[in-house]
């Protein structure tokens, strides 16, 4: 992670993050794509000139010490304090690192308490409805590309109502098919109720889903409608109605 900015104004903050660090398919990732992980204050160290005695050797040494539980100190303040900004926690802080898991293929049923249980998932290949379909949208995916992951993305946090929340990922990520790496922009709108996300919205390319508002002739955005329902109902039936894979 190389850089958070956060801008505060109105009803609206941004946070921008950047990773040129693949991310693993371990639960590690969890910890590594973390909101937590900030950089850190820089800690000055004064280096003692040591002598050839035994006094001042260990006069160093006791020095040496003191200044690392020091340094430890401050690495556990800043951690504590990394994803408080101004003070206030934002929601996306508490979201982001399940839908990082999501797209890195490292999932689990956890990961899934984000969404409300009426929720919906939708990109252009498929439109869910429920947690088990949304389970059975990523539970495929590492059973189509043997990686993926988002590997950079920056935030926009919208307060609409005390209760109401949307939030922006504007993002890059990555897949590997049949060993052929391709890369992926996309935009995640996650609209969100009383912190539960009751809408997840995948636009590849940043542009906005075909359905019959968004075409010309609503009788083809019907059609694309139909086609994404089915393409759902058949990956759910593939991937046995959302089963969790460690149950």
């Amino acid at each position: 992670m190389t850089g958070l900015t956060n801008q505060n104004g109105g009803s609206s903050a941004t946070f921008h993050f950047c990773s040129s660090m693949p991310l693993p398919h371990s639960a590690s990732l969890f910890a590594k794509s973390s909101l937590t992980q900030i950089v850190h204050p820089r800690v000055v160290l004064i280096g003692l000139i040591c002598s050839t005695t035994t006094s001042y050797s260990a006069m160093d040494k006791h020095l040496q010490q003191d200044k690392q539980e020091n340094a430890d100190l401050l690495r556990e303040r800043c951690t504590k304090e990394a994803c408080e900004v101004g003070g206030t926690r934002r929601l996306s802080d508490e979201i982001l690192p399940h839908i990082l898991n999501l797209y890195g293929s490292c999932a689990t049923a956890r990961d899934f308490e984000i969404y409300a249980p009426h929720a919906t998932f939708e990109d252009p290949l498929m439109r869910a409805h429920g947690v088990q379909q949304i389970k059975s949208a990523f539970y495929s995916i590492p059973k189509i590309f043997s990686e993926s992951r988002i590997v950079e993305y920056s935030i926009t946090e919208n307060v609409i109502s005390p209760d109401t929340h949307e939030i922006l990922i504007d993002n890059k990520q990555f897949y590997k098919f049949l060993g052929k790496g391709i890369d992926m922009i996309s935009l995640i709108r996650l609209y969100v109720e009383d912190g539960k996300v009751v809408r997840h919205e995948d636009w590849w390319n940043k542009n906005p889903l075909w359905n019959r508002e968004t075409v010309k002739l609503p009788l083809f955005g019907r059609i694309i409608e139909a086609a994404r329902r089915g393409s759902m109902f058949t990956t759910h039936l593939m991937m046995g109605f959302g089963k969790d894979p460690d149950s």
